[in-house]
């Protein structure tokens, strides 16, 4: 009885403890838990995230907002490095400068790696690629070559080159001295259109890249433990080490515009689109022809938000367009016709104001659809005027000379009946015709008919 009892009054005396720790227990789980699903990135905080977007396109407006959206993601996530394989033959300034400047005021080290071997970052990829915290090229690359041209890739007047020039190397010489890289080649690249391998880059005193990798996995190597300068002077330690790779892609939206963005396909898209109304006008009810050139047509004007359009070419091509129309109407010896045709050349050659050949519309495109489109527009208006050209069959005028036959006799002055068209007419007629007789509908005053005898009738009576 006293052993039990005491039993009870140990258990008493530990019930209260007891029940403390399971209290701070559960508490502690509980805290955990909410640290947990407030903070779901604290298990691999350890572990460095890079970004990679791959841009092996030109540079356009299309280019530049994946590139800042991938900066402005990884500086979301907090991302260890942000790199851009770069292979392109260069661009537009303007979207060009809204890259760079998203760059230097990024959270994240960005780095540029010019790769696959082969590759190249021209023009604006080269202002790109001196202005990033750093820069890489893989083995038989190279960059450079920025000097910048007219809009039709002609060589410009000296004043305007001079101005043009001297913008782009001051913008060059601002990078690469931030940087520090060799400023002086990097304005070479500009006046006179340097390029360099990348051995040359490497080596260069101070030097233009900062390494050279046979890949990403070499790279991300390379750069482990690296100290890099930031642009606002700030030094930043990378690790790079077993960091957990994230592609960044375009989205369809993204794939979408850039494809619709080359030069070519907006002039395509263009091309069928006129094409397509034309067929649609010339025969209404056809229905496809105008749906398809429509389509095309409002494709093509999207595109000329993104793509640099001199509008200029555009009205030369209209201006073509009316010319070869005038050409039938108007007695002019071929001279509009020929008109027409120039003016669609040089309206195509000039309709993308760019400074690279590769943002251009191509001659070797250009050639045919000026000459199978004005072939069209040519045959289409022929036809047009052909059938204006042929008696009418309805109304009156298409009564006139049609053939009939007297239903009742006509006398000399008088009136009778005729079936003409398949119809039942009132007819008069200058002489007189028997029943049955062949005639021709000479005229037509309101609803009676005027008839003759049909030549081989004359001078016989049924």
């Amino acid at each position: 009885m006293t052993l039990a009892m005491a039993a009870d009054l140990g258990a008493d005396a530990r019930g209260p403890r007891a029940v403390r720790a399971r209290a701070r227990f559960t508490l502690v789980l509980i805290l955990l838990g909410l640290a947990w699903a407030a903070f779901p990135g604290i298990a691999t905080e350890t572990t460095p995230l890079v970004v990679v977007a791959d841009v092996g396109a030109l540079i356009h407006p299309v280019s530049a907002e994946y590139m800042v959206e991938a900066i402005d993601r990884a500086d979301a996530e907090r991302a260890a490095l942000i790199v851009f394989i770069l292979e392109t033959p260069g661009g537009l300034v303007d979207s060009t400068r809204t890259i760079v400047t998203r760059m230097l005021a990024a959270k994240t080290p960005v780095a540029v790696f010019v790769a696959p071997s082969g590759a190249r970052a021209a023009s604006a990829g080269f202002l790109i690629t001196i202005a990033a915290d750093i820069a890489a090229m893989a083995p038989g690359t190279y960059i450079g070559a920025a000097h910048p041209v007219s809009g039709q890739g002609e060589k410009m007047d000296e004043t305007v080159s001079k101005k043009a020039a001297s913008d782009v190397a001051a913008y060059a010489r601002t990078l690469a001295a931030g940087r520090g890289r060799h400023v002086e080649w990097a304005e070479q690249a500009v006046n006179e259109s340097r390029a360099f391998t990348e051995t040359e880059a490497l080596n260069a005193t101070p030097p233009l890249i900062d390494l050279v990798a046979s890949d990403l996995p070499d790279l991300l190597a390379k750069l482990d433990g690296r100290v890099i300068k930031r642009f606002d002077g700030r030094t930043e330690t990378l690790w790079t080490a077993g960091a957990r790779i994230e592609p960044r892609a375009m989205n369809f939206r993204q794939r979408v515009l850039s494809t619709l963005a080359h030069p070519n396909i907006a002039y395509i898209l263009l091309s069928l689109g006129i094409l397509g109304l034309t067929i649609e006008l010339w025969m209404p009810g056809a229905i496809l022809p105008g749906v398809v050139g429509g389509i095309c047509l409002l494709l093509a004007l999207f595109t000329f938000q993104v793509l640099p359009v001199n509008y200029a070419g555009v009205l030369l091509i209209l201006f073509g367009l009316v010319l070869l129309v005038l050409e039938i109407k108007v007695a002019s010896f071929g001279l509009l016709g020929a008109g027409g045709v120039v003016s669609l050349l040089l309206g195509s050659m000039i309709l993308i104001d760019a400074p690279t050949p590769e943002l251009r519309v191509s001659l070797s495109l250009i050639i045919p659809v000026v000459v199978g489109l004005s072939a069209i527009l040519l045959f289409l208006v022929r036809l047009a005027v052909v059938a204006q050209r042929r008696p009418s069959v309805t109304g009156a005028s298409g009564m006139v000379g049609s053939a009939g036959v007297t239903l009742t006799p006509i006398p000399a002055g008088g009136t009778g009946r005729v079936s003409a068209h398949g119809e039942v007419w009132t007819a008069r007629s200058p002489e007189a015709i028997a029943e049955g007789e062949a005639v021709i509908v000479s005229g037509l005053d309101g609803l009676v008919l005027s008839v003759r005898r049909r030549p081989d009738q004359e001078g016989h009576a049924s």
